[in-house]
C-alpha cells in the first residue's frame, strides 16, 4: 500500500475522526461513513468524501478501516443492511481498530472470508485520541502474515509502535491484557492522588519526582496530572473502559486465569457507571475515592 491508498473509513468518532484527519494530511483519499451527523460533518470539513452507507464507503477503496465503539456496532457495520460485506471483494482488506471479544473477532473474520474472500486484520489500539491524531498509537495486530505485510505502510503512518502478535484474534487478546493493566492502573493513580493530597505534599509534582524510577509510566505522566486537575473531559469514556474490562474479565474466566486486580478495577468502573458517570473520561474513577 502506498501513502496515497484509498481508504474506506467506517466510524469517525472519538478515535476515528483524529485518525482520519491524520490520513488526509498524509494525502490518503478517505471516504468516510458514520451514523452520527456530527461526526460526518466534522470529517467532511477535514476534507474526506462522505459515503451514504458503510457499503458505499467500501467502493473503490484499497483498505476498509473500522473504528467502532461496540461489538454490536462492528457486526452491524460489516454484516448488517448495506454493511461493508455486501460490497467487499479481493484484493481489498478490512482492518478493525475496534475492541471486541476475541471469540467474536475470530468468528467475524471467518464469516467475512467465507462470504467475500476478504481478509480481516484485528488491530486494536492504545493511546487515546491524541495518539490517534498524531500517528503515535500503539497497535497490536492479529491476521495472516501476507495481509499484515500489505498494510505495514498504513500502520507506519498511524502507529508509533506496531506489533503483529499472531493469527486472527491475537491482537484482540493482547488488547485484553492492555486493558487489564490500564484499568488496574487507573485505580492506582487515583489512590496516589488522594494519598498525596492527604499527606500535604504537592500532588502535581509527583510525575516529575518519580520520572525515570520504577513507578514511572505513561499513566503517571499523562493520566495522573488530569486526575490532579479534576479534568474529566473525555479522551476515553468510562463506558468504553467498562466494556473492555467486562470483556477482559470474561476472557480471563474462559481461560481460568486468576485476575483479582482486574476484578477490583471492574468493580470500581461498574460503581462509577452506576453513579451516572459513563460519559466522563476514565480518569473520573477518582470520584469514587472522594465520596
Amino acid at each position: 500500500m502506498t501513502s496515497k491508498s484509498k481508504i474506506g473509513y467506517v466510524g469517525v468518532g472519538l478515535m476515528g475522526l483524529p485518525m482520519s484527519r491524520r490520513l488526509l494530511s498524509l494525502r490518503y483519499a478517505v471516504c468516510a461513513y458514520d451514523i452520527s451527523p456530527k461526526s460526518i460533518a466534522a470529517v467532511r470539513d477535514a476534507g474526506a468524501t462522505v459515503a451514504s452507507s458503510a457499503a458505499d464507503a467500501v467502493r473503490g477503496a484499497d483498505l476498509v478501516l473500522l473504528n467502532l465503539p461496540t461489538p454490536e456496532a462492528v457486526e452491524a457495520a460489516v454484516f448488517g443492511e448495506n454493511g461493508v460485506a455486501s460490497a467487499l471483494k479481493p484484493p481489498q482488506l478490512l482492518v478493525d481498530f475496534s475492541t471486541i471479544k476475541v471469540t467474536q473477532c475470530k468468528a467475524f473474520a471467518q464469516r467475512l472470508r467465507e462470504m467475500t474472500g476478504v481478509g480481516w486484520i484485528d488491530a486494536p489500539v492504545s493511546g487515546g485520541p491524541p495518539a490517534s491524531g498524531s500517528g503515535t498509537l500503539t497497535v497490536m495486530a492479529g491476521g495472516e502474515l501476507a495481509d499484515i505485510e500489505r498494510t505495514r505502510s498504513l500502520f507506519g503512518d498511524v502507529a508509533g509502535r506496531f506489533t503483529h502478535m499472531g493469527p486472527t484474534g491475537a491482537g484482540m487478546a493482547a488488547k485484553m491484557l492492555n486493558q487489564l493493566i490500564v484499568g488496574s492502573g487507573h485505580a492506582v493513580m487515583a489512590e496516589a492522588v488522594v494519598l498525596a493530597e492527604a499527606a500535604g505534599i504537592d500532588a502535581a509534582r509527583l510525575p516529575e519526582c518519580l520520572a525515570g524510577g520504577l513507578a514511572d509510566s505513561a499513566l503517571l505522566q499523562k493520566l495522573y496530572p488530569r486526575m490532579v486537575k479534576r479534568d474529566f473531559a473525555p479522551q476515553g469514556y468510562v463506558r468504553q473502559l467498562l466494556k473492555d474490562l467486562e470483556m477482559a474479565n470474561e476472557f480471563a474466566g474462559a481461560l481460568k486465569a486468576p485476575t483479582p486486580m482486574l476484578g477490583e478495577a471492574l468493580t470500581l468502573y461498574r460503581m462509577l457507571a452506576h453513579l451516572g458517570h459513563t460519559e466522563l473520561d476514565t480518569a473520573a474513577v477518582l470520584k469514587l475515592y472522594e465520596r
